[in-house]
């Protein structure tokens, strides 16, 4: 798996480079979901060509989906979803592992620091892109002494799609 190992390497370097360039916190926070956006709005293609997967019929659906596909295409790794709220427009997305934190100890300086912030990005923007509007936010992180990587999937508007064309043509 040595292309998992280099991407968790070059992901590492980035994140210093942010912490570097930017001092803030959480401005390199707000960077690296930025990041993860523009991945998502492009990965959700390559997501939808390679899974063979049908639209989803939800956002229950959907939320699966990302935990047992998506990561697995894209990390290598699967999640549980989990911590539905009475609406079903909220959910947890649990990692029970995490490739990116491979190698990874955070110094006291950087107390703030969502690490894997490009994961709630990506999300977001994939989701964006098949109409769901979402808010993605960490809840707890091993690398801050928690006992799991979860993250919290919130959907804020579902936009219907509009067609190019009439249907009756």
């Amino acid at each position: 798996m040595q292309n998992a190992e280099l991407f968790t390497l070059t992901y590492g370097a980035i994140v210093r480079q942010l912490l570097t360039d930017l001092e803030e916190v959480e401005e390199v926070n707000k960077q690296l979901d930025q990041m993860g956006y523009n991945i998502g709005i492009r990965l959700i293609d390559e997501f939808l060509a390679k899974s063979n997967v049908s639209r989803c019929v939800d956002f229950k659906e959907t939320a699966e989906m990302i935990a047992k596909v998506g990561f697995k295409m894209f990390l290598g790794v699967t999640a549980s979803v989990m911590n539905w709220d009475a609406d079903g427009t909220c959910c947890s997305i649990v990692l029970e592992d995490n490739p990116l934190v491979d190698f990874v100890e955070l110094p006291d300086t950087c107390q703030g620091l969502y690490y894997c912030n490009i994961l709630s990005g990506v999300i977001r923007g994939a989701l964006e892109m098949v109409a769901m509007k979402t808010e993605v936010t960490w809840i707890r992180d091993m690398l801050r002494g928690d006992d799991a990587y979860e993250l919290q999937v919130k959907l804020l508007k579902q936009v219907p799609e509009e067609y190019p064309y009439k249907d009756d043509e």
